[in-house]
């Protein structure tokens, strides 16, 4: 780095980053610093420099699972557990198809670009994973590391089909994200685990363990489960409790691309379509949000946290004189009326 470059762009120290090595980042607040790199910290939360030894990956793409006995036949689960669930011959196809998908959203833009997996401990997931890197060619691919922490949510260890069904039913009538299986998992406990993974993901790119050619584009491909892949959204982006509940589940195989935008900001609608974040049960207010990041420059925190104001408060005011003047329209028709 020159001598000019480093006086735009200076070291600072971690006190100065306001935070530890592998703290949160601007999907979750404070900022972290380099060990190692020529600039020891940048600001997750702005444009960085092209020059910065931070950088971050152009694709996180998270994928569902391909069809699994489970899913053709509930009995599977009443023999076999839960991570032992094998992909079907249509869950290996279904693989394979993705991840020609997931090769030609990676390989869209044309020079030089690589892929990193991570991927469940599941017997369904690990072998989705393999039909996907059919894909792929061996140098295309930096590595892949199994992560416990986006495995299937927890049903228990052996489940009793007509007990399962009665369970899911409550579950639809009690709510999907507190609602807890017998001795098992809510989704609030996989929000939990998903939150510690995020935190060494960011850890992982601070220290450039995924990716060490500054010239190659890097794209992250998670391989997990519906709910769990839902769950990484809702942490990711800050959806709420209610905003989660109105979410569809993946199908099997398919796959959703958060893309990185000219601002600094992942975003689903890079890559997909309004239509297609309807169709997963996004609101309106959700797709708006999604539409800033892909575009708009970035934010400070406090107005990033007020994305979602309206799901917080009725008809907030847009000032306080707007809210004096009310008051004042009030008190005048209290006096009339007395």
């Amino acid at each position: 780095m020159s001598h000019d470059t480093a006086a735009r762009h200076p070291v600072a120290t971690p006190q100065e980053a306001g935070g530890e090595e592998g703290g949160d980042h601007p999907s979750g607040g404070r900022a972290s610093f380099e060990l190692g790199g020529e600039c020891r910290f940048c600001e997750m939360t702005r444009q960085h420099h092209p020059q910065c030894a931070r950088r971050l990956p152009k694709r996180i793409i998270l994928v569902r699972h391909g069809e699994s006995q489970g899913n053709l036949d509930m009995s599977a689960y009443t023999t076999t557990p839960d991570y032992r669930i094998p992909l079907t011959a249509l869950g290996a196809e279904q693989a394979r198809a993705a991840g020609r998908g997931i090769r030609d959203v990676v390989a869209s833009g044309g020079g030089n670009w690589k892929v990193y997996f991570y991927v469940s401990p599941y017997a369904r997931t690990r072998a989705t994973l393999r039909e996907i890197g059919r894909a792929f060619p061996r140098d295309r691919i930096i590595g892949a590391r199994e992560e416990c922490r986006v495995r299937e949510q927890d049903f228990g260890n052996f489940q009793v089909e007509e007990r399962m069904r009665s369970v899911k039913e409550t579950r639809q009538r009690f709510g999907r994200f507190f609602f807890r299986f017998p001795e098992g998992e809510s989704a609030a406990d996989v929000f939990d685990r998903v939150a510690s993974f995020l935190e060494s993901l960011w850890r992982d790119i601070d220290m450039g363990r995924l990716d060490q050619d500054p010239s190659c584009e890097t794209n992250l491909v998670i391989v997990s489960h519906g709910l769990t892949s839902r769950v990484f959204l809702m942490k990711w982006f800050k959806w709420t409790v209610d905003q989660f509940e109105r979410l569809n589940n993946f199908e099997n195989c398919e796959f959703r691309v958060m893309q990185l935008g000219p601002g600094g900001e992942y975003s689903l609608l890079v890559h997909h379509t309004k239509e297609e974040l309807e169709q997963w049960g996004m609101s309106r207010e959700m797709i708006a949000d999604q539409q800033w990041r892909a575009s708009a420059n970035r934010r400070s925190w406090a107005q990033e946290c007020s994305s979602f104001i309206d799901s917080f408060f009725d008809d907030p005011k847009d000032s306080e004189s707007s809210s004096e003047e009310e008051e004042e329209k009030e008190n005048g028709k209290i006096k009339e009326l007395e």
